[in-house]
């Protein structure tokens, strides 16, 4: 009988568990934060925000890049970020790279702490940020900032809907499965594991 009941609960769980990792809810004002790594159809949806909302600054965070680094001119994915940004015509306000160099392992994470740092050294600290990434990562994405900037700094966020599968019908794909379970999964060890 609890089976009856327990599994059609767990069958919505399952089909909402994208829509709860890819949230979207900005704060207004403030500046916008992008990360990075983002595709460039990701980078298209920025300059849709920054033309909807007017922001006082934008910065592009990220650690060094994975692949493809020594033939790069840019070595990190907030330069690399920023530049795409700058190529599509981010202009006003102009696009700050702002890097994370230790940014291997929990590199959201240590991304919004090179940001805080970065702000206290140049002032003054935003009182609101809104950060853009990339669809079933941005509720740890949010998460992890909140945890970097602490209860003084306001954090939003903005999920650009991730093209790579169909997002109402995830665990279909091989590509979407395997992207909002990582995503659970990792946003679980930020919740409840991961400590500054």
């Amino acid at each position: 009988m609890a089976a009856l009941v327990l599994i059609p609960l767990m069958a919505v769980g399952f089909r909402r568990l994208q829509p709860f990792l890819a949230v979207t809810d900005p704060v207004p004002g403030g500046v916008l934060v992008v990360e990075g790594w983002m595709p460039d159809y990701g980078m298209d949806e920025v300059l849709a925000e920054i033309r909807r909302a007017g922001y006082a600054a934008l910065y592009v965070t990220g650690g060094p890049m994975e692949h493809g680094e020594p033939l790069s001119e840019y070595k990190t994915y907030a330069e690399l970020g920023a530049a795409t940004l700058a190529k599509l015509g981010a202009n006003a306000p102009s696009p700050q790279a702002v890097p994370a160099q230790e940014a291997h392992k929990d590199r959201t994470y240590f991304s919004a702490v090179a940001l805080r740092d970065w702000l206290r050294a140049h002032g003054p600290m935003p009182a609101k940020i809104n950060l853009v990434s990339l669809g079933a990562h941005a509720r740890r994405s949010r998460l992890l900032f909140e945890k970097a900037f602490g209860p003084d700094v306001e954090i939003g966020i903005i999920a650009v809907p991730d093209r790579g599968y169909d997002t109402r019908n995830w665990w279909r794909s091989s590509q979407g499965f395997r992207t909002v379970t990582d995503e659970a999964i990792g946003y679980l060890y930020a919740r409840f594991v991961f400590t500054p």
